[in-house]
């Protein structure tokens, strides 16, 4: 028999979609997208287009000093996430909630789920307004929502969770403790781990313990760690070669908004020498913008690089051949240097992360995720990165913080989901 699942995401930002990229081959239609699906009404369509400019235009407005601060920090509280001690009944609505369900009741996502009735194959999301929309269009089959986060805030449970159906698939043990929280029904909580993608894994993880294997050797070229370590890698049986033939390569992934955009082009400023002397490569990942891909080509043509084999830029228009690209690209990375958004989970692959600022509450709590596993790293300055980062890698964290991504993170959560939702065994 032929399992499938229908794909629900929303083309806002990365973290939903790339979430759902490693379970396309399941999915009946692709990805079907909340905010942009067939025979969506005009109000939908134009609700979601202002709420995805509101946000980009608030996330790029932050850099202003102390009027875009203000802003941005008013819209990150009606979506904060409270401490989680002391424990407590978190259950009661939120304003955020509320709003959200307000648009559910006026009609976001009516026509996609009486379309998905008439075959109600199980229903799968990485977007929480999407469980709401199935619900409270009774959606016959089950309903099941992906968390893209370490940790969340209280619109991702159900406006009433004690009568809900939808079941979460849980990154993280954090999220499970948060979810009971929100009042959600224990049975209906599992513990997956985050979709990373399984070309970057392998069978019996080989693909990853090779890659790993190698980024060792490139973090580790004094092998500080290496030798201090060599019983427990042969415990793991991670076989390093003697060496390599690539430089240090720094993987530097622009967010949604591409807000940070600036960074990218400072760090390739200040490494240029290094580059030069294919000491360091750069990969400056501009997504699926073409206004922050202009931006990095005009730039690497303004410092000459533009024939460098020490600098590439990652981009593609459509999404699922940008995580495509970014995926590969990953393999043969040593660093992901990006804000703590949900690429922190990619961390399972075994690539320590370097993290610039945090944008948004769950940022905050996903960086909090990383530094307590031991494998994200905090930005120093990078107006002087060419003498820290060099130390750091001389020095051994950087392999460190790769051993314990791969020692530490989970990276099981597709064949997890797919097992819970299908019951297939990968």
């Amino acid at each position: 028999m032929n399992k499938k699942f229908h794909l629900v995401v929303v083309d806002m930002g990365y973290g939903h979609q790339r979430a759902a990229y490693p379970l396309l081959s399941w999915s009946h239609s692709g990805n079907i997208n909340l905010n942009n699906y067939d025979n969506s009404s005009e109000w939908e369509k134009k609700y979601w287009l202002n709420s995805s400019r509101a946000y980009e235009k608030i996330s790029y407005f932050k850099k202003i000093p102390l009027l875009g601060v203000l802003v941005f920090n008013i819209m990150d509280y009606f979506q904060r996430i409270q401490n989680f001690y002391p424990l407590r009944d978190l259950s009661k609505q939120t304003l955020q909630q509320k709003m959200f369900f307000k648009a559910v009741k006026k009609g976001v996502g009516k026509n996609l789920i009486n379309e998905l009735n008439k075959n109600p194959l199980p229903f799968v999301t990485s977007f929480f307004v999407a469980a709401y929309s199935a619900e409270y269009y009774q959606y016959k089959g089950p309903i099941y929502c992906i968390i893209c986060d370490a940790d969340i805030s209280r619109a991702w449970a159900p406006i009433n969770p004690h009568e809900s159906k939808i079941i979460y698939l849980a990154s993280t043990e954090r999220v499970c403790r948060r979810l009971m929280m929100y009042g959600v029904k224990k049975e209906n909580i599992k513990l997956t781990g985050f979709p990373l993608p399984l070309e970057n894994i392998g069978d019996d993880e080989l693909v990853l313990k090779n890659d790993l294997s190698k980024r060792l050797v490139s973090l580790d070229p004094n092998k500080i760690f290496l030798k201090r370590n060599a019983k427990i890698l042969d415990v793991y049986n991670i076989v390093t070669p003697k060496s390599i033939d690539r430089p240090l390569t720094i993987m530097f992934a622009v967010g949604g908004a591409g807000a940070q955009r600036e960074l990218g082009i400072l760090l390739l400023k200040k490494l240029m020498n290094k580059i030069n002397e294919k000491k360091i490569k750069l990969i400056l990942v501009a997504g699926v913008r073409s206004d922050v891909h202009n931006y990095f080509k005009k730039n690497i043509e303004l410092l000459n690089l533009q024939n460098n084999e020490g600098v590439e830029i990652i981009y593609h228009p459509q999404k699922p051949e940008y995580f495509k690209l970014f995926n590969l690209s990953l393999r043969n990375s040593d660093l992901l240097w990006t804000k703590p958004s949900e690429l922190s989970f990619y961390t399972g692959l075994g690539v320590p992360i370097i993290m610039s600022e945090p944008v948004g509450s769950q940022e905050h709590f996903n960086r909090e995720w990383l530094l307590k596993l031991g494998v994200g790293l905090e930005s120093l300055n990078p107006e002087i990165v060419d003498e820290w980062l060099v130390d750091w890698q001389k020095d051994g964290r950087l392999a460190r913080a790769a051993f314990n991504a791969y020692l530490l993170s989970r990276r099981d959560g597709t064949k997890n989901i797919i097992k819970e939702v299908l019951d297939i065994n990968l």
